[in-house]
């Protein structure tokens, strides 16, 4: 089997005020696998997300990105590979135009130029937005965004891409363009998700996660086919 491209072992976390959201996570991910995280509010999803490229740290345990540890040695190197989408894009898009979202983090890895410019085009394509270049990102679509935030991490060329709730608050059309273009990416992917029918369409695994662990991982068809299995995990 190959290095696997994220890999978490008993990992663990409490926060200052001694809550333990994280109790012994253990699972990992191939490279090429989609793999869907479910998991009922509280159940640790987005703690778990913010361990995966070193902006939270654990109380114990392990994650390492394609063999590298997770630790502050390697966190430039972890953060390139490991591209997160948070739930609100305007938590990523900042600046007056997308392509000067798209080019702020290549830009302070020192790419310039020409590359600097094929970074931003490549990653606009990718993801149906190149006619939005020049655009003021706060004048598009909330669909939109999202896709504009998926390219400020494609420019990247991460190895990861992790994405919070990105179905949430689209209208059907929007939802429908997302998932498309989500298709077409050849990438490593995580779907942190309450939408049972986009992990379906997106994911061919699934993880559930409850009470700060991994409950269930297999298949999505068999996962998601599990009445029972769903009802207990509120979901």
């Amino acid at each position: 089997m190959s290095t696997p491209a994220l890999e978490v072992r008993n990992l663990t976390y409490s926060y200052p005020d001694g809550r333990q959201a994280l109790a012994g996570v253990d699972f990992h991910i191939h490279p090429g696998e989609r793999v869907a995280l479910l998991g009922a509010n509280g159940a640790g999803k987005t703690t778990l997300v913010l361990h995966l490229n070193g902006i939270l740290r654990p109380s114990g345990g392990t994650v390492r990105v394609a063999g590298l540890d997770v630790t502050d040695d390697h966190l430039k190197e972890i953060r390139r590979r490991v591209g997160l989408i948070f739930q609100d894009p305007d938590d990523q898009l900042f600046m007056p135009t997308v392509r000067r979202d798209v080019a702020f983090g290549p830009a302070n890895f020192g790419v310039q130029g020409a590359d600097l410019d094929r970074r931003v085009a490549g990653a606009l394509e990718a993801v149906g937005m190149e006619d939005a270049i020049d655009r003021a990102p706060h004048h598009l679509s909330l669909g939109e965004r999202r896709r504009v935030a998926v390219a400020t991490v494609l420019a990247m060329s991460p190895e990861i891409l992790v994405l919070d709730e990105p179905s949430s608050n689209l209208d059907p059309a929007g939802r429908r363009e997302l998932s498309a273009m989500l298709t077409t990416l050849d990438i490593t992917m995580m779907l942190v998700t309450h939408d049972l029918a986009y992990a379906r369409e997106l994911c061919g695994r699934v993880l559930i996660m409850s009470r700060g662990t991994i409950v269930a991982d297999g298949p999505a068809e068999q996962i998601l086919g599990d009445e029972r299995l769903l009802a207990e995990n509120r979901l």
